[in-house]
């Protein structure tokens, strides 16, 4: 079988052939990556995890930019996911140029976009999966979907979710946990998970009446001749994340003595491998195995970082399959005497020109997406630079609905979510309906505009700052920073909450944000009920398709200090 280290001196041959500008032919590098070569894999032992996670909706292949910046803090400073780049490419041994490289960094992406495509799509996913369970066998192979697979397309906004269930039935994941699930709506929620035919699991969401668990916490498969146990985590802020009002009547959080006690309920039971589906984000993920025992291999998600392959922790296996669909992981797990002996990992890249898109899902994709095809391709303009969203303090898709903000509803500054889902556009490309609601498309939409004092503002600024930079990840809720436009500001990641912003100063005069004056903001996506204004879809399609030509400039208005 193929193995790690052979899989990255064939990405090294191809790198050499296609530079690092990126000079081999779209033909060419389709020519030397093949669905063999991704599909190759040292097995071990007689049980296959596989694990994708927070695909966001995204039926087809996408362009999606890994991030510029991904800060770490306390121990959690400098070591995966927080690398991005050629420290990234350097400590995972992977060759500048390559597929790999293109796959997991930002680096050189146009040229490497250009050369290798697009990633991702379910039909391409299923091919990965159906030839892995072929070859594997049936009985050996656990294939688990992460959460955030609903939301974050126009047809699934518009069909509520419905054409994502129909294709993950195709799929047929074993279970899966969730997050932006839950803005859906609770009643949507139950009838959804009633329809889809596997199990929907969540240790940690009780009701808030009766202080019992919601949904299912553990299910039980023989897998390889083992009894393998999987536990679901959701998201455990979700209720602060995401508008309360959506879910009223359950109540979250990591909750580790629930956890501790299902994991040990599962040991009871005779599990020979006890898997956590998680969808805590990495760096709480990290931290969980020293506080929690008793768990083989986390499969997290919610933070979208993707790494070759699983980070060990004590005796605990960590694997975080990447978003939208680019990557299928795989751990492969020995087991002998109710312990795992051994084991191999990878994150496969789903590069969509050299896999064969699986018949069946292909089919039921144009179905679901049929009565919104021409809204979706409709075009509303064209970009002359990169539009992307991932970096932890801003990103060109997010500058533009800034501006758009500002300038759709008359206001000085604006706020953006640090959301990281939202796909990438090359220079050239055409803006669509699907382009926009990719990066927009969510059940509480409204763009206000209000005002705030100078004083709210830093507060807003520093408690967003916290739940990304707080030494502690249980405290950190993922995403990045909130976008700002109109404004400019310092930060200090290391610093602590009420030290972290500074120098904040109105872009359009210098002029310092004074913090007892008032301030027109407009944003969108506010957790709050009953908020008043446009749906930010509606507001941005007008702005961009005023423009008709999207020239993004660079941005560097925030300044980052002590990293």
């Amino acid at each position: 079988m193929f193995s790690r280290r052979d899989f990255l001196q064939w990405a090294a041959v191809v790198a050499a052939t296609t530079g690092y500008a990126g000079g081999l032919t779209r033909v060419a590098a389709q020519q030397r990556l093949t669905q063999d070569d991704l599909l190759k894999f040292d097995a071990k032992g007689s049980v296959t995890l596989l694990h994708f996670t927070d695909v966001h909706a995204q039926l087809k292949p996408v362009y999606f930019r890994p991030p510029s910046e991904n800060y770490g803090v306390g121990a959690f400073e400098g070591i995966p996911p927080h690398l991005v780049g050629k420290a990234f490419l350097k400590h995972f041994g992977i060759p500048e140029g390559s597929p790999l490289a293109y796959a997991h960094t930002m680096d050189d992406y146009v040229n490497l976009a250009r050369t290798y495509g697009k990633l991702g799509g379910l039909d391409r996913t299923a091919t990965l999966v159906k030839a892995i369970r072929a070859e594997r066998g049936e009985d050996n192979v656990l294939f688990l979907d992460g959460g955030d697979t609903w939301q974050g397309s126009y047809s699934s906004l518009k069909s509520n979710g419905q054409d994502m269930l129909e294709c993950m039935k195709l799929l047929k994941p074993d279970a899966m946990v969730g997050h932006w699930e839950f803005t859906f709506g609770e009643d949507r929620v139950l009838e959804m998970i009633d329809e889809m035919g596997y199990p929907f699991l969540a240790s940690n969401i009780f009701d808030n009446e009766w202080d019992e668990p919601v949904f299912e916490h553990t299910a039980f498969y023989e897998r390889g001749g083992h009894k393998v146990a999987v536990i679901g985590q959701a998201m455990p802020y979700t209720p602060i994340a995401n508008p309360r009002w959506m879910i009223p009547n359950w109540s979250f959080g990591i909750r580790p003595d629930v956890l501790q006690a299902n994991v040990d309920a599962a040991r009871a039971q005779g599990a020979d491998i006890v898997v956590l589906l998680s969808h805590n984000g990495f760096d709480v993920d990290q931290k969980l195995p020293s506080v929690v025992s008793g768990i083989d291999v986390i499969l997290t998600g919610h933070t979208h970082d993707a790494v070759p392959e699983a980070i060990r922790i004590g005796k605990t296996l960590v694997l975080s399959s990447g978003s939208h669909g680019k990557y299928l992981g795989r751990v492969d797990l020995d087991v002998r005497n109710g312990e795992v002996v051994d084991y191999n990992s990878t994150l496969i890249p789903v590069f969509a020109d050299v896999i064969t898109p699986d018949a069946e899902m292909s089919a039921k994709i144009d179905a679901v997406r049929a009565p919104y095809e021409a809204e979706c391709t409709r075009v509303i303009a064209k970009t002359e630079g990169l539009l992307y969203r991932r970096g932890n303090f801003n990103g060109t898709w997010d500058d533009l609905i800034c501006e758009g903000l500002i300038s759709e509803r008359d206001a000085q500054l604006s706020f953006s979510p640090g959301f990281r889902w939202g796909t990438t556009l090359l220079p050239g490309q055409d803006i669509t309906i699907d382009d926009l609601y990719n990066q927009t498309s969510m059940n509480y939409p409204s763009v206000y505009r209000l005002e705030f004092s100078g004083s709210q503002i830093k507060d807003i600024l520093e408690d967003v700052c916290d739940n990304l930079f707080n030494k502690d990840p249980f405290f950190q809720q993922g995403g990045d920073m909130v976008r700002v436009g109109g404004m400019a500001y310092t930060c200090a990641p290391k610093e602590n909450i009420g030290s972290r912003i500074s120098n904040m100063t109105l872009l359009e005069t210098g002029e310092p944000i004074e913090a007892s004056s008032n301030y027109v903001v407009a944003g969108w996506a506010s957790v709050n009920e009953d908020v008043e204004g446009p749906a930010v879809y509606d507001l941005m399609e007008n702005y961009i398709s005023g423009l008709g030509v999207i020239d993004p400039q660079p941005n560097d208005a925030v300044k980052v200090i002590g990293m």
